[in-house]
């Protein structure tokens, strides 16, 4: 391997991938690694977290306390099913800001990610997608997704396609046997499409793993994992786990333009 080897990893299957990163990388003779969702791109369903990015992109900032309403009204209306703690409650828990998004914003994808039960949030997440965005799901996942030709192709043409989960979720956050679920379904997948399930790696929904994930990681023989975290990755490093906690940068972390200033990542 060159010094300062880099490996481009596109996450989520997005058709843009295939129309506009793809012939790049073919061109260049370059190898992308690709991690797609199964359930998204073999159902045509809507990952619950791209509703969440639609229903906020779609939501204009002064309609915000709108949203935050509505999902108020969602929470009261089945706190008795599901046995709620109180939208204040989950407020003062989930809004904390990042490096990216305000807290509000924060509160309104932790809710729907990850805080609530995974039916609730299903069902919320449903309501809100149709009620502001208005676009029904297989046709917005036709558009937004590749489809399982499209990433076969790219398996022929040398791209490597890795591990995201059936359905996208906190992998961290499932008991044991859910985990292994989501793990066996992709590898499924990637044999489908023609990948390399010798050599097959991961890609973390939302970086989130534990123990239990690697340890599965191990017994179904995959390679690597890498993770949301900011910072080189050390392939030098073999102590411990360290191979299925590999950090990676984000875009966001690189420069956009040619007059970006200089900073500790280049």
């Amino acid at each position: 391997m060159p010094s300062h080897a880099v490996l481009l990893s596109f996450d989520d299957a997005y058709a843009d991938h295939f129309e506009y990163v793809f012939p790049i990388l073919e061109h260049e003779h370059i190898q992308g690694a690709f991690y797609p969702p199964v359930k998204a791109v073999t159902e045509h369903t809507v990952l619950d977290v791209n509703k969440i990015h639609f229903i906020l992109a779609s939501t204009p900032e002064d309609n915000f306390p709108v949203l935050l309403n509505e999902i108020k009204q969602l929470i009261l209306a089945n706190t008795d099913e599901f046995g709620l703690k109180s939208y204040d409650e989950y407020f003062k828990e989930l809004a904390v800001a990042n490096r990216f998004d305000p807290a509000e914003v924060i509160f309104v994808k932790r809710l729907l990610q990850v805080a609530l039960p995974e039916a609730l949030r299903k069902r919320m997440a449903d309501i809100l997608f149709e009620k502001i965005v208005g676009i029904e799901e297989s046709a917005f996942s036709r558009e937004l997704y590749m489809s399982v030709d499209q990433i076969k192709c790219m398996v022929d043409c040398g791209m490597h396609i890795g591990s995201h989960g059936y359905d996208h979720y906190w992998l961290g956050s499932l008991p044991r046997e859910k985990q292994e679920f989501e793990i066996k379904k992709s590898i499924e997948f990637i044999n489908e499409v023609g990948g390399d399930v010798n050599n097959w790696t991961i890609c973390y929904p939302y970086g989130d793993r534990n123990k239990e994930t690697i340890q599965l990681l191990k017994e179904y023989g995959c390679k690597l994992g890498m993770t949301t975290d900011v910072d080189l990755a050390d392939l030098t490093d073999h102590e411990g786990d360290a191979i299925f906690n590999l950090p990676r940068l984000d875009t966001n972390d690189l420069p956009k333009d040619a007059n970006a200033p200089v900073n500790q990542w280049y």
